[in-house]
């Protein structure tokens, strides 16, 4: 089996992002950019990975971690020169190298595949990957001989009128003869318009010196797509959205109209499952099946077991079990977690408690650092009073205990099972099992008060 090896190009600026953020970092459905292409390059299982960093180097290395070895290109001076940075850990290895760029996101790892087993066919020293754009502006032109076989690459601002008219372009991925590939880096000059070395160049050194050198033309042009500013991003984005959509339809998603459904890269969908519009679902989020999830909805990070029906909520960080419910309008924070048949109806917040099995949380409530048991009705209004003003508490509700509505419930505090508590208190001592609490000032009726307002003979008020 021959040796292969990749190059991950990450160490120019990307000034035209006008942005704080390291190019390569910026996220295509809630991964970098970079991120995109290692992944893609890990599938074909190379000897070693290395990866050229420059401008904010250090963040691009915090991210991609110990799945790649790392060289520093100082200064930006071109492409040829990039990939010679990689000579200390590459020079003397054997067999294939791929170098793509890491601002490609939407290059897979069949492509690559495809473009290794071509040039070992071929056998060439090196082979470019082409497409044909419906618009070249911008790209390297892939110049051809009258019989078909690659003179050369001429970089956009190099070209002539006739090689610009060109649509074969350079998808600035190739795969040369590792060794080869070296050698040849250190005849590049930097004689052309941008005073840069251009890894382009290594193609004519190639042909000038005998070597086969082969061109892989890609079938689908916007798989190549490279991102150098904000509308090639979102371009990018939409083409991997339509990717991941599809491919969830296909193992049996319903999705009412994915154009209008926002799923990252990741995310797991059972089967039978109904996606409504303009839902969004990111992170490590997995849903499971025959699931309902209604329009507007996000989720975040967050484990939806099977049968469980979401309706215009916000759900981030938090686990909903079998069978319960949500929405519309509510919100489960970090760390609450649902569990079995639990319904939780409009307007209520959950974070950081536990709703056991079959309780019911109807409308306009809080919960917060709580503990709830099984079969507990809480009432509209409800409150679990949890903060100071310097530390939080927790509340613990037993089984089978009612909540009446605008009740408040200060931690930190005890409800043990079967309890009640009556509509309207504020309860700040723990309540024993069976035992009704009322917090409550008694009701005092004032009569004839009316008389004693100034308005009382006043025929508009009567």
């Amino acid at each position: 089996m021959v040796n292969k090896n990749a190059i991950i190009l990450a160490a120019g600026k990307g000034t035209r992002m006008k942005s704080k953020l390291y190019k390569v970092l910026h996220e295509v459905c809630g991964r970098p950019m970079v991120d995109h292409v290692l992944t893609q390059v890990e599938k074909t299982q190379p000897n070693q990975i290395v990866t050229i960093v420059g401008h904010g180097a250090e963040k691009v290395k915090d991210y991609l971690g110990d799945r790649s070895q790392y060289a520093l290109q100082a200064e930006q001076l071109g492409t040829g020169h990039a990939v010679l940075q990689a000579e200390p850990l590459l020079k003397d290895e054997e067999g294939l190298t791929i170098v793509v760029s890491g601002d490609t996101p939407l290059l897979t790892a069949e492509t690559f595949e495809k473009l290794f087993a071509y040039h070992h066919d071929k056998g060439a020293k090196a082979t470019v990957l082409t497409a044909t754009a419906p618009d070249p502006t911008g790209y390297g032109r892939i110049i051809r001989n009258d019989i078909g076989i690659v003179e050369k690459i001429v970089e956009q601002k190099d070209t002539n009128d006739k090689e610009a008219a060109v649509t074969e372009i350079n998808t600035g991925v190739y795969c040369f003869d590792n060794q080869t590939l070296f050698k040849a880096l250190h005849q590049v000059t930097n004689q052309n318009a941008q005073g840069e070395y251009y890894l382009t160049d290594v193609v004519e050194i190639l042909k000038n010196q005998g070597e086969i050198v082969a061109a892989y033309r890609m079938p689908h042009f916007e798989e190549s797509m490279g991102v150098n500013d904000r509308i090639a991003l979102s371009q990018a984005t939409k083409v991997m959205r339509h990717r991941i959509n599809t491919l969830h339809m296909q193992n049996g998603v319903t999705l009412i109209d994915p154009e209008a459904t926002y799923i990252e890269v990741g995310v797991e969908i059972g089967s039978d499952t109904i996606i409504e519009p303009n839902v969004v679902l990111k992170g490590n989020t997995k849903i499971g099946s025959d699931c309902f999830v209604g329009a507007g909805s996000t989720i975040i990070d967050s484990t939806i077991d099977d049968n469980v029906q979401i309706t215009s909520s916000t759900i981030e960080s938090a686990v909903m079990h079998t069978g319960s419910n949500i929405g519309p309008n509510s919100h489960l924070r970090p760390s609450a977690e649902i569990g079995e048949e639990v319904h939780i109806g409009n307007f209520c917040e959950i974070k950081n408690a536990k709703i056991g099995n079959r309780t019911k949380v109807g409308h306009l409530s809080y919960v917060g650092d709580a503990t709830l048991g099984t079969d507990i009705n809480v009432g509209c209004g409800v409150v679990f009073v949890n903060y100071d003003g310097v530390q939080k508490h927790q509340a613990t509700v037993g089984n089978h205990v009612f909540i009446g509505s605008n009740s408040n419930v200060v931690a930190p505090v005890a409800l043990a099972d079967h309890t009640f508590v009556a509509a309207g208190s504020t309860i700040t001592d723990d309540v024993p099992e069976k035992a009704m609490a009322i917090a409550r000032a008694r009701q005092t009726n004032k009569a004839d008060y009316w008389q004693k307002l100034p308005v009382a003979n006043d025929q508009d008020w009567q």
